[in-house]
């Protein structure tokens, strides 16, 4: 028995990492990536850098929205976005 011992607390380690890291972050990836995939014109969007702004164009990958009072408008992938709505956690 003390043969498996070795191998039983390894298996356990492993299982543990799956459950509490590995999990977790792939489900949060699920999640970010159909959140980018259903992204709308009009939706109002933060950048992974903090940018806020509004979405008027979507063309595959690329993402057209306007920042600030003089309408900036900000070329991005759709990669780049970090949430949809204003982030208020921040």
């Amino acid at each position: 028995m003390s043969n498996y011992s070795g191998i039983i607390m390894i298996v356990l380690l492993f299982a543990v990492f799956y459950f509490f890291l590995i999990r977790p972050e792939n489900k949060k990836k699920k999640k970010l990536q159909e959140m980018r995939t259903n992204l709308q014109v009009g939706d109002q969007i933060t950048t992974i850098g903090g940018i806020v702004g509004k979405i008027v164009s979507i063309k595959d990958d690329m993402i057209t929205f306007e920042t600030g009072e003089d309408r900036v408008r900000l070329l991005i992938m759709r990669w780049a976005i970090s949430t949809n709505g204003i982030d208020t956690q921040g």
